[in-house]
């Protein structure tokens, strides 16, 4: 690892993965008075997760604005991204606050479509962001800061969090379709370029024969 690809919006994508483990204590551990330094937990752990879900957009914004788009970057944003949402969502389960198969279908999800880019990189593809992606990112953490906010002292912010859990779902399932045909939309445009390739350099072969 250089210099160079440990820039600014790298570092702030470690950074969102050190706060994973902090987030997750902060949310599964008893206080007495449900209080941290003083304050209610919950405002804690929303305010652990406002921060990292910050620096997904910010890391993002940096390198593109600084021109320090890495390998490096390409890999560890949405490795943060999956754990911190995972990580956080798991720990909702454990609260009571979110259902069980719920999480189950979206971490699956994420598993499926990450499985999906990593097969169509090691084929010379990129498969960007969608607008569904960003769709279902944007209300992944609209729905969890909701869950971690009205745990036990909102109850009404907690009914609107467990509503725009569906929201997640739905734009999870269609997203991740969406990038499913994506990806055979450009396997199948490959396809005659390869078929080209491969016969140009069996001619080759011929004529050297």
């Amino acid at each position: 690892m250089t210099s160079v690809d440990m820039n600014l919006p790298n570092s702030l994508s470690v950074a969102r993965i050190f706060l994973v483990p902090v987030l997750v204590s902060v949310l599964l551990t008893k206080f007495e008075g449900r209080l941290v330094l003083g304050l209610p937990v919950e405002l804690v752990a929303g305010a652990i997760f406002g921060l990292a879900s910050l620096t997904d957009w910010l890391d993002g914004y940096l390198a593109r604005r600084r021109q320090q788009v890495t390998t490096l970057g390409q890999i560890l944003d949405p490795l943060a991204d999956k754990l911190l949402i995972s990580a956080t969502l798991v720990s909702l389960v454990q609260l009571g606050l979110a259902p069980a198969w719920m999480v189950a279908v979206i971490i699956g999800r994420e598993i499926a479509v990450t499985g999906l880019r990593n097969l169509a990189y090691s084929r010379g593809l990129t498969m960007p962001a969608s607008g569904l992606g960003k769709l279902k990112m944007a209300s992944q953490v609209t729905a969890i800061l909701l869950l971690i906010l009205g745990w036990e002292r909102l109850p009404q912010l907690l009914v609107i969090g467990q509503a725009a859990l569906w929201v997640v779902l739905i734009s999870a399932l269609v997203s991740a379709v969406d990038y499913y045909q994506g990806f055979q939309r450009a396997m199948l445009a490959r396809a005659p370029k390869i078929a080209d390739f491969e016969t140009a350099k069996s001619a080759r072969e011929k004529k050297i024969s």
